[in-house]
């Protein structure tokens, strides 16, 4: 499997890590990716039944967020708002009350950055055609 990461790779310092972020550590500059995303339903949806608990009532429910891991380059700080760049989809704007954010490690950062972008600059990719080799 050589795209894995070995042991050995995270021993000799190679491997790192995503540090998860309190909303007021984002910084303009920092590479983020979407670790989770919260939501909130009725608590009368969530136990079907709206005698067991008051209607105004919400149950949070976390998920993976769904670009989990895709580098975000943070243009702007607002709180509870982020503005944010995508590789391949332009801006646009996170609350830090539904997302968790994680700060991710530079060179990951810009690689992944670089790879995503390169994606779609592919002309061939974007006809539909294959490479050829």
């Amino acid at each position: 499997m050589p795209d894995s990461v070995s042991q050995s790779d995270c021993v000799t310092d190679t491997c790192t890590l995503a540090k998860s972020l309190a909303p007021e550590d984002v910084r303009v500059g920092d590479y983020v990716a979407p670790l989770f995303e919260t939501y909130d339903y009725a608590s009368f949806f969530w136990y079907c039944d709206d005698a067991l608990d008051d209607r105004s009532q919400t149950v949070p429910i976390r998920f993976l967020a769904s670009e989990s891991g895709v580098p975000l380059k943070v243009e702007s700080v607002c709180l509870p708002f982020v503005l944010v760049k995508h590789p391949r989809r332009g801006s646009f704007t996170l609350d830090v009350r539904r997302h968790q954010l994680a700060r991710l490690d530079g060179s990951y950062a810009k690689q992944a950055w670089k790879a995503l972008k390169q994606r779609d600059s592919n002309p061939d990719r974007k006809r539909g055609k294959k490479r050829k080799k």
